[in-house]
């Protein structure tokens, strides 16, 4: 499994690989309304792509925000193309951008967990925060992690 790399998108050529994994995944295989997926935050927020025996197979977010007391990092827009679920490369790019949250300073890393990915997060440390809530029409569970430790 030592060939997955996590670069982070430096370019338009990059951000469109983004684009269409997403669009993939979220838009397609999801449904979510395309108005919903590209927000305002895509244009500030650190994008990262997954390759893996060099084809794309994923991507993720990352934004910083205030929580509490705290500035956090929070993941967003992870995904991993369907073909390549299974072989736990999801794991290894969360894990990925958790280094990347730790080496920009942050305490914490948080995120909006997809229902049926609750156990993924959960072996990786992190831990709910409430109870479950509809975004795009799909259930989400709140979690966090601290990366400081």
């Amino acid at each position: 499994m030592t060939d997955l790399s996590i670069k982070q998108v430096e370019n338009d050529a990059e951000w469109d690989v983004v684009r269409s994994i997403r669009e993939e995944i979220f838009v397609v295989e999801q449904e979510c309304p395309p108005e919903e997926e590209w927000d305002e935050f895509d244009s500030t927020a650190t994008h990262f792509i997954a390759y893996w025996r060099g084809s794309a197979v994923g991507c993720a977010r990352m934004r910083t925000l205030t929580k509490e007391t705290e500035t956090v990092a929070k993941l967003e827009r992870f995904a991993i193309l369907k073909r390549w679920r299974g072989l736990g490369l999801g794991k290894r790019l969360v894990q990925g951008v958790m280094t990347r949250a730790k080496e920009a300073g942050h305490n914490r890393l948080y995120l909006h967990a997809q229902a049926h990915l609750e156990a993924l997060y959960a072996d990786l440390g992190f831990e709910p925060e409430g109870d479950l809530f509809d975004e795009a029409g799909i259930p989400h569970i709140a979690m966090s992690l601290r990366v400081d430790d």
